[in-house]
């Protein structure tokens, strides 16, 4: 499908789910930004759901979203249940415009959602020359090392750096994989990875429908773990929103607004090393890439480069909507 006919869909049954003009606007460009850099786990296989917690008053379609100005450097944001995109999207915007005055931006956002890929905000920072870092917490996904029971959530950590060209942007889950991925596998009956999750016996599955009823193993096993922990307080504990397990899954549990929280830390590299800095990291770059490459390597890429790739090998594509998915958006735009 042509990606302005896609947007356009989009939009008006976001729209229809009683969202503004402007609020429809970012959400569908999010979604299918998704779409284009392939992680299809965070694109439109999503839809239906943000849909369905709308429908069910659990996200705030008219949302009064307030700033806290604590300091010109700090800032702490009331989402007012707002639908994630949107919190998080004005969350960066405030961290960016507090570095560009002081040098650093602290930002925490409470009462949110889900907000797709972290690394669609650290991107914007970047496009400012800041270094950015992002976090946000997430349903119960992962057992805490030592734990029977899921409690952290996959809990990602996002980090961005103005290289000059292609931005330098790592956005990893604490998991193997991030759960969006088995809830993609499970939509549409494909396996998942061995090794990635556990039934609710605490076996190893294939299956993603009893990997989401069991435990997904986190990366490095107790630092994994551990890193997960660090989000739930970063995200969760500091910003003042749910955290140990009390987040709401956003596909499976509608008994109230998922109170997901986000961390928005922006600094100017300027302020340290002044107009050396991009110079200094060409060079950091430059001497990893020329290392002799293992067995199999044609090239070392630094994270970002992979997805960069794939946006513009895809920008001018039309986008492939399954069959499943263009049903669902059918039904969608049918609800009054």
């Amino acid at each position: 499908m042509k990606k302005s006919i896609l947007r356009s869909k989009i939009i008006q049954i976001f729209e229809k789910h009683k969202l503004s003009k402007k609020h429809s606007k970012i959400c569908a460009n999010y979604l299918i930004k998704a779409e284009l850099v392939e992680a299809k786990s965070h694109g439109l296989t999503r839809l239906k759901m943000y849909c369905k917690r709308l429908q069910k008053k659990l996200i705030n379609p008219k949302p009064k979203i307030k700033i806290k100005r604590i300091s010109s450097s700090i800032s702490h944001i009331d989402a007012d249940n707002s639908i994630g995109f949107i919190s998080a999207d004005i969350g960066i915007y405030e961290a960016i415009k507090n570095a560009k005055n002081t040098g650093l931006g602290l930002v925490a956002v409470k009462k949110s959602g889900h907000f797709g890929l972290s690394s669609f905000y650290a991107e914007q920072a970047v496009k400012k020359n800041l270094i950015v870092l992002c976090f946000t917490n997430a349903p119960p996904a992962l057992a805490p090392y030592g734990a029977r029971k899921s409690l952290f959530g996959t809990n990602p950590i996002c980090f961005g750096a103005p290289v000059g060209k292609v931005p330098f942007i790592l956005d990893t889950s604490t998991s193997i994989i991030n759960r969006g991925k088995i809830r993609h596998a499970n939509k549409f009956g494909k396996k998942i990875p061995y090794g990635v999750a556990l039934n609710k016996f605490g076996k190893v599955t294939t299956n993603a429908k009893e990997a989401l009823k069991g435990t997904q193993l986190p990366i490095a096993g107790f630092k994994g773990s551990g890193l997960a922990w660090m989000v739930d307080i970063l995200s969760g504990v500091l910003t003042g929103s749910s955290h140990g397990g009390k987040t709401k899954d956003p596909f499976d549990d509608f008994s109230g607004p998922q109170n997901v929280g986000h961390l928005f830390i922006t600094i100017d590299p300027k302020i340290f090393i002044g107009k050396r800095y991009i110079q200094e990291m060409k060079k950091n770059i430059k001497l990893i890439k020329r290392l002799p490459k293992a067995k199999g390597f044609s090239s070392i890429l630094y994270p970002g480069e992979r997805k960069n790739k794939l946006y513009k090998k895809n920008l001018n594509k039309d986008i492939f909507v399954p069959e499943k998915i263009l049903l669902e958006m059918d039904e969608l735009n049918a609800i009054e």
